[in-house]
């Protein structure tokens, strides 16, 4: 029956209850919208990560990512790459040579790492091949190639087809220099990755080196799923115990940092909203109760409990509350969902976002517990914002309240 009535009494002023639902409403739907957003924003950076830059999970000497000495290196690397690839829950694992040192053109030089791989193992651990944009994916079979991206092409003044010279230090300490030919120009729309980096057969730079053969630096491997990774790494860690097995959280920490910084700016970016909203609430409720006087001083004398009337007044603010929350659930839900598959371009941004390892554009991404915990939180918010005026409520005097006209 309190139900009945307080539900009633909600769509009493429709106008006002109108205007107090669509303001939840609209609320809701930019809180959901925004969250999607963001979360779609750095789900896409994680995943440009793992599928561009570093893969799932890599194995190197203890101390190597700290040194970077290009002599503590894996003996047996290529056979630990086979073994790998045939376990439960592996996509791919592709071993390498990576060495930080100096390419240069006639005009100019700059520093990068130069990681030699194995091409058609690197295609099950990264997406480099499908980054080509001139050029090929070291399809000719000619002698030291070399992939570098359009942006380091540009800074070293060079075209596909032009000779650059890489200047390193072998495992014997000797200072040599090798001439590579441009095969092939790649965008990643990552402006420090892109600089920062070049791709050579393993063949040439460990023959350049001097590297003992089926050594390598780096053990690159990809997981079928990422629910797999932790599993997979404690495995892997526990067969390769004398090796340094690590997550893609932990080679670039920043990003796992990201997700928690992300769901923690989502929560505190709703929780503004409906902070905003409590004062409507709160101010709509007020008006409600003091158009009333008359009638709860009425309720009262003929016998309601104050403990009715309190209820009835919660009800009402939760009903008007949980309206515009669903509404505004709904149509958020709905306009996010249709940007998880058509994207959101950011052109005007787009040159500073590719900077910062972002796309030029946004697919958003709806997190189902967001949404859960956002109902709760409309709850909670209609509860509170009933408080206040129910206590007012309750403060009428019956015998004043009806001899008010």
């Amino acid at each position: 029956m309190l139900f009945s009535i307080s539900w009633r009494n909600v769509w009493r002023n429709k106008l006002r209850s109108f205007v107090m639902l669509t303001a939840i409403a609209l609320g809701i739907t930019a809180g959901i919208f925004m969250t999607a957003f963001y979360k779609g924003m750095a789900n896409q950076r994680i995943n440009k990560a793992i599928r561009t830059e570093i893969s799932h999970i890599q194995i190197h000497d203890p101390g190597f990512r700290q040194n970077n000495d290009i002599n503590l290196y894996i003996p047996d690397a290529e056979t630990m790459t086979h073994h790998i690839k045939n376990m439960e829950g592996i996509a791919g694992a592709s071993s390498r040579i990576v060495i930080s040192s100096m390419v240069a053109s006639a005009e100019s030089f700059a520093g990068v790492k130069i990681q030699g791989i194995f091409p058609d193992e690197e295609k099950t651990v990264t997406n480099l091949y499908q980054k080509i944009v001139q050029g090929n994916y070291f399809a000719e079979n000619r002698r030291n190639p070399v992939i570098v991206s359009t942006k380091l092409a540009e800074k070293l003044n060079v075209k596909l087809g032009s000779k650059v010279v890489i200047t390193l230090q072998d495992i014997h300490n000797n200072i040599i220099s090798g001439a590579f030919r441009i095969v092939g120009l790649f965008d990643t729309h990552n402006s420090i990755f892109d600089e920062g980096n070049i791709f050579v057969r393993y063949n040439d730079l460990s023959r350049l080196m001097a590297m003992p053969e089926g050594a390598a630096h780096e053990i690159a491997i990809l997981a079928r799923d990422n629910e797999q990774v932790d599993n997979l790494q404690k495995k892997l860690a526990s067969e390769y115990p004398n090796l340094e097995v690590k997550s893609w959280s932990d080679l670039s920490p920043e990003l796992g940092y990201l997700t928690e910084a992300m769901d923690l700016y989502m929560y505190v970016f709703i929780i503004i909203i409906l902070l905003a909203l409590l004062f409507g609430l709160v101010n709509t409720m007020l008006m409600v109760v003091l158009e009333r006087v008359k009638e709860i001083g009425m309720l009262m004398a003929v016998g309601m409990n104050r403990v009715r009337i309190f209820s009835m007044i919660v009800l009402e603010t939760i009903f008007l509350s949980l309206s515009g929350g669903v509404m505004g659930i709904l149509l958020g839900t709905l306009i996010s969902n249709h940007f998880e598959t058509h994207k959101i371009p950011l052109t005007l941004w787009a040159s500073a976002y590719e900077d910062l390892g972002y796309d030029a554009f946004v697919y958003t991404s709806i997190d189902t517990h967001l949404v859960i915990n956002i109902t709760l939180l409309v709850l909670l918010t209609g509860f509170i914002g009933s408080l206040y005026p129910a206590y007012k409520a309750l403060q009428n005097n019956p015998s004043e309240a009806l001899r008010i006209e």
